[in-house]
């Protein structure tokens, strides 16, 4: 990176554990940290995870009319979009790009998961919600490559929709075999 380019996370900018102030502070923040679930203090990534599949099933069975596959397809879509600039801003001050606070894109990601498997049993989605989980922690190849070329929100997000991908493809090849 030469000179003229800025880094994603200035490196003088310190790194700051979040708390509800701090998440409260901005709407950015709220969203980004997954309305409080990445303030988990143990496996913040798999809590996020939890309250996004907690969600799609709540709004989903609320309001089915509303939350039609189609209507879930462009949440997605737009949470992914509002999710590079939330996740930026929201590393930016917590000092560091990929903060385990930000689960904004494991939200996205398990509904992307979610909505590709349904109709499924319990027992499906648990599997589904596990593999994607393996995938996003232990990040293999070409997951972590991604991860480290692509920085700031867009790499936040991206890295786990790339897990997403793995997992239907793993779930297909399951289904398959």
């Amino acid at each position: 990176m030469n000179s003229a380019t800025p880094s994603p996370i200035p490196e003088h900018y310190p790194v700051i554990q979040p708390s509800a102030k701090f998440m409260l502070s901005h709407p950015a923040h709220l969203l980004s940290l997954g309305f409080g679930s990445g303030l988990s203090r143990v496996m913040p990534g798999t809590v996020g995870t939890l309250f996004g599949w907690l969600v799609f099933h709540v709004f989903t069975l609320r309001w089915p009319d509303i939350m039609t596959p189609q209507t879930w397809a462009w949440v997605i879509v737009i949470g992914f979009i509002v999710g590079v600039w939330t996740c930026e801003k929201t590393g930016r001050a917590l000092g560091v790009a990929d903060h385990g606070a930000i689960v904004w894109d494991e939200i996205i990601a398990i509904w992307l998961v979610m909505l590709l498997v349904t109709p499924a049993s319990f027992i499906e989605e648990l599997w589904a919600f596990l593999v994607f989980r393996a995938f996003d922690m232990i990040k293999p190849p070409p997951i972590r490559q991604f991860e480290r070329r692509y920085k700031g929100g867009f790499g936040v997000m991206a890295d786990d929709i790339l897990a997403a991908f793995f997992t239907l493809l793993a779930l297909a090849l399951w289904r398959f075999v």
